[in-house]
This record gives structure tokens, sequence and C-alpha cells, in this order.
């Protein structure tokens, strides 16, 4: 499957992902992140970028421990709630053979309670 097609398929999904490589390094950003990120948000280009730039130094522990516990195999973390509204959760991006080969961040809307 071409690139065009995977970044069709990652931009139709509702909630921002944010990939990063082994190196901490922003490699994609979905259209949705790149909405968040760049037009409400008011960053400059992430791409390139890395994730330790873009978060406070509290926050880089625990990025550091994540990415240790996907090396030790986890898959997928819950990492907290945003400002009551937005579930964050880190994946592992995996090879077919297992090997990590990044992370991604899933942002996705916690549903409203009547």
């Amino acid at each position: 499957m071409d690139a065009m097609i995977l970044a069709a398929i990652l931009d139709s999904i509702d909630s921002p992902i944010v990939f990063v490589d082994n190196d901490h390094i922003i490699r994609y950003l979905n259209k949705p992140a790149r909405v968040r990120f760049y037009e409400k948000l008011n960053y400059g280009d992430l791409i390139g970028k890395s994730v330790f730039d873009c978060h406070k130094t509290a926050s880089h522990k625990g990025i550091k421990d994540l990415y240790r516990r996907f090396q030790a195999g986890e898959n997928e973390i819950f990492v907290h709630i945003i400002n009551n509204r937005t579930k964050l959760t880190a994946i592992a991006v995996r090879d077919p053979h297992g090997k990590l080969l990044g992370y991604y961040e899933r942002y996705e809307k916690v549903a409203e309670t009547p």
C-alpha cells in the first residue's frame, strides 16, 4: 500500500495521532493533530523535532518510562485525562517481527455524563 493511502487512512481518524520514532523524534501528525497543534495551539512545525521539546521538563521522566515499558513488551498505556475531556493513550508501533519502531499518542474525547 502506498504512503498516500496510509496517510489518507490516518487522516480519516477523528482523534489526533502523533507518531514518534525510537529517538523520540516526531515523524508524523495526522490531520486532526495538525489542526490541534498548528491551528489551535499555534505550535511551529513539529515534524523532525524532539518530543521532549514539546513537553515540560516535568513530563520527560514519564515519557522515558513509557518508552521503557514499550521496550519491555507493553503495547498500550493509558497516560492521563486532559481537562476532564480528553483521554491520552500511548501506543507502541512494532514491525511484523515485534521490533519496536516507535510510538504514538492517541487523543480521544471522553464521553460526557448526563
